[in-house]
């Protein structure tokens, strides 16, 4: 069951980049049970007033969301993010951190206390590349359940990438025959060749090709750095990037020549650029997702974010102190993908993994057949 659907047919060269409707299915939603465990079982049949929530522990981040099905989706009831960099040192020790563990902990604390406050009766909690790689991860899905009383599952990289796509695959353009999305995340960026909608009423079904690249805004940033970012420097995380890349870039080569071919981004980095584009004096999702961007507006973003310092990202309403040195690392992951796929238009996802989670619960529950 997707969104809405409310979609721009596209851009005409030189004009402003469109924003997309206000969205009858805000996303978002996360679990609460008894201890709040992930969906393991078999879907019932649920009562009509079921309150669902969605889950995501990743490398930087820690975001929940509450819903309820409505017509065209979901309503959104609540929601949670929290920048908790749990992956911070993974890269050398191949350990998480107890300092990381304990700023997870506090937040999915705060997570769990949410979910109870709202009577969440079916939820998905999942973690991803963090604890997929680090040695002590399964120790901290330990403590997590011990001391936050909540049960973790660590998905693969398949389950994210489908999972992602499901999430936001509505903001494809649908007389695209091929969509390259991506999804730039803290340890590793999930991308996907997405076949048109005539393939397959399900986004999963339509994936030709994907991939999960063991780079992300927090692994970048680590090994070049996130304060001071030269263009030099800027153009070598690119290329580092465009390696990691080459291998899926050969495979799904041919969707750049495909009728309508688009890019469709769903990260922090992707949402920023946005914002900064929009000149947004605090950061507003109704004014992001969804919006169409040109390659000449995500370069001039970009090249005013190398000449900003490290002081002058911070203070961006869009940024902030606790992603000034993220950004550029995200951006590189983004130029790298943009050079290997090139295309004159960008949408623009403030939706993705947590949002395909709950689409995919309402489902398996048949709660939109319910409503009829």
């Amino acid at each position: 069951m997707a969104v809405e659907d409310r979609q721009e047919r596209g851009v005409a060269p030189g004009a402003r980049p469109q924003r997309h409707d206000a969205d009858p299915q805000r996303t978002g939603a996360f679990p609460a049970v008894t201890p709040f465990k992930s969906i393991a079982q078999p879907a019932t049949r649920r009562p009509s007033a079921t309150t669902y929530a969605a889950l995501d522990l990743g490398t930087n981040n820690c975001r929940l969301l509450i819903a309820r099905p409505a017509q065209h989706g979901f309503r959104v009831v609540d929601a949670f993010s929290r920048i908790v960099r749990l992956g911070e040192g993974l890269a050398a020790s191949s350990r998480l951190a107890d300092a990381a563990m304990d700023r997870a902990v506090d937040a999915l604390k705060i997570c769990r206390g949410k979910m109870a406050n709202r009577g969440v009766t079916r939820a998905r909690l999942v973690t991803t590349e963090a604890c997929r790689a680090a040695t002590n991860g399964l120790d901290f899905i330990r403590r997590v359940a011990a001391e936050a009383e909540l049960a973790l599952e660590v998905i693969d990289q398949r389950t994210e990438a489908a999972l992602a796509v499901s999430g936001c695959a509505a903001l494809a353009d649908p007389a695209a025959e091929s969509v390259i999305v991506f999804d730039i995340g803290g340890g590793s960026t999930e991308i996907v060749w997405l076949g048109g909608r005539s393939e397959a009423r399900d986004p999963a079904a339509r994936i030709r090709e994907w991939a999960s690249l063991p780079i992300g805004v927090v692994t970048v940033a680590e090994r070049y750095g996130g304060i001071e970012v030269s263009r030099e420097l800027f153009e070598r995380m690119v290329e580092d990037c465009a390696q990691a890349l080459g291998p899926f870039a050969k495979k799904a080569a041919a969707a750049s020549d495909t009728r309508g071919f688009h890019l469709l981004g769903t990260s922090g980095t992707v949402t920023t650029v946005a914002g900064i584009h929009l000149e947004l004096p605090r950061y507003d999702r109704r004014e992001v997702d969804g919006l169409w961007m040109h390659q000449r507006d995500i370069l001039a973003v970009i090249d005013r974010l190398i000449a900003m310092d490290y002081a002058a990202r911070a203070a961006n309403a869009c940024i902030g102190r606790e992603r000034a040195d993220l950004v550029l690392a995200g951006c590189a992951i983004f130029e790298a993908i943009r050079r290997a796929f090139p295309s004159e238009r960008v949408r623009i996802a403030d939706r993705g993994l947590r949002e395909g989670i709950l689409l995919r619960m309402m489902h398996e529950d048949r709660a939109w057949w319910r409503r009829k």
